[in-house]
């Protein structure tokens, strides 16, 4: 883009010649009038900064991993007892962001839910009344109700198969 330009060369023809918008050449034909060969290099740094570190991201991600402070587990006298019984029986994304805001990290439940969501990272537990441990339990079985349409099934193709003939 210098060379054609000082070979005098108009934006327009320049752009057109390597394919790229006018715009594109009049800002690094600028950022060179500027600052010479160094403003030809990459800049870096664009962009915002990112507010949560690395170290505070694991450790939300690490909260998960961790039994809710309200959960009951099984004491060695097999009673029931939970670490913190006013705190959540279970995580949410609203106990994660109070519970990382407590450890002095400043999130929302939004981007605590981003942070999960981007790591693959399950915040909630499966539901556990849809299965049980005992044996004679017994499922639902079929669909509750027959006026509920099953879902079609996949299209076949309208060439016949060797099966069709």
């Amino acid at each position: 883009m210098v060379e054609l330009s000082w070979s005098g060369q108009r934006v327009p023809a320049i752009a057109e010649e390597l394919r790229c918008n006018p715009k594109t050449v009049r800002r690094w034909l600028h950022r060179f009038n500027r600052s010479g060969l160094d403003g030809l290099e990459d800049m870096g740094g664009q962009g915002r900064k990112r507010r949560i570190t690395e170290a505070e991201r694991s450790m939300i991600i690490g909260l998960v991993r961790q039994p809710a402070p309200g959960r009951l587990t099984v004491q060695a006298g097999g009673e029931l007892a939970a670490e913190d019984e006013s705190g959540p029986p279970e995580w949410t994304l609203d106990a994660l962001a109070a519970e990382a805001q407590r450890r002095g990290i400043e999130i929302g439940r939004s981007q605590v839910r981003r942070i999960l969501l981007a790591e693959r990272v399950r915040w909630r537990r499966t539901r556990s009344w849809t299965r049980s441990r005992d044996a004679d339990f017994e499922g639902k079985g079929q669909g509750s109700s027959s006026s509920t349409p099953a879902r079609p099934a996949a299209r076949r193709s309208s060439a016949p198969t060797s099966s069709d003939r």
